[in-house]
């Protein structure tokens, strides 16, 4: 069995970090001309952004597609292999090519360009090879390339792979900002995801109502709020008026200091325990507010009403949780 070497290990590991963080700076005097007429070919794009790439540049363009397609920019990726037998038919006048290609002599990339030259599209070309043809035929040309790769021997794709991947984000967050694209709009393309769920959800979304909601009158006795607090399970009763309106909650809290003060529980009404008032949501709120309520004052569980201060529903933070909001 082979044996590692610590030290070895641990000096390479550091020096392919150290030459691939020395690319991608070096990336930073290529953002000119050339990187802001490709930015315009993708803003002005009434299409579909297409990204072709071969081997380990097709794994930078799928990620580079994906992200495009989720800040703003419809796009895809398309494999050039395939596109020369029918997926090029996926390519319409209306979209924008981006290819990538260290070499920028792919030739799987190179078979194709007559037939994008034919459609008219604007043609962005990432490439470690300015002289290439690739880089000679496209509508602009960015170059990506590196000193060396982080690779000992030479040959496997690393420093040209991470400065293809950086540049990529830098057209795609570039083009993010100049199209007006929100976190309200990231959300709306995530809608399964943390953040998507943080800010697309509100209170009505979530909390309970009618029949689940746990309330009870003033006039009520304590005993008679605590199954109540039971049969509901969201740790609170909300005492209101015969017209909706909220007088007060009880939790569990309020139980725990009702019992240290030593009061009977079986004879005292809700009305005489209760904590008067208190803080409501309102249902248009997103979810997230309503967490940060109940975090920011060391609470479980909200009355939720509407605009005239009815109750019409309850929440608590075991409902935040299910959701995915806290």
């Amino acid at each position: 069995m082979m044996k590692l070497n610590p030290e070895n290990t641990r000096n390479l590991a550091l020096a392919v970090l150290e030459t691939e963080a020395a690319s991608v700076a070096a990336l930073t005097k290529r953002i000119d001309a050339a990187f802001l007429s490709a930015c315009q070919f993708i803003l002005d794009c009434r299409g579909r952004v297409v990204v072709l790439g071969m081997g380990k540049s097709g794994h930078i363009g799928g990620k580079l597609a994906a992200t495009l397609a989720s800040t703003g920019t419809p796009a895809f990726f398309v494999h050039p292999g395939e596109a020369s037998h029918g997926d090029l038919g996926m390519i319409t006048r209306e979209d924008a090519v981006i290819a990538l290609s260290n070499s920028g002599e792919t030739d799987e990339i190179l078979t194709i360009l007559p037939l994008i030259r034919r459609l008219g599209v604007p043609l962005i070309a990432l490439t470690g090879n300015p002289g290439s043809r690739l880089a000679r035929e496209a509508s602009v040309h960015i170059d990506i390339s590196v000193e060396r790769e982080a690779c000992p021997l030479g040959l496997a794709p690393t420093s040209s792979t991470t400065a293809t991947l950086a540049m990529g984000d830098a057209l795609a967050i570039a083009v993010l900002d100049a199209r007006g694209f929100t976190a309200d709009d990231f959300a709306r393309s995530h809608p399964g995801g943390r953040l998507g769920r943080r800010l697309l959800i509100h209170v009505a979304d979530i909390m309970r109502t009618d029949q689940a909601i746990p309330r009870i009158h003033a006039e009520a006795l304590l005993r008679d709020a605590l199954l109540e607090i039971s049969r509901k399970g969201l740790g609170m009763v909300i005492i209101g008026t015969e017209e909706g309106r909220v007088q007060g909650i009880f939790t569990d809290g309020d139980l725990r200091r009702a019992l240290d003060r030593g009061l009977d529980i079986h004879h005292l009404t809700i009305g005489e325990v209760m904590t008067p008032g208190g803080l409501t949501a309102r249902p248009d709120w997103l979810a997230v507010e309503a967490l940060e309520m109940m975090e920011n004052h060391h609470i479980n569980a909200l009355p939720v009403v509407d605009d005239d201060a009815r109750l019409v529903g309850a929440i608590n933070m075991h409902d935040l949780l299910h959701a995915g909001v806290a």
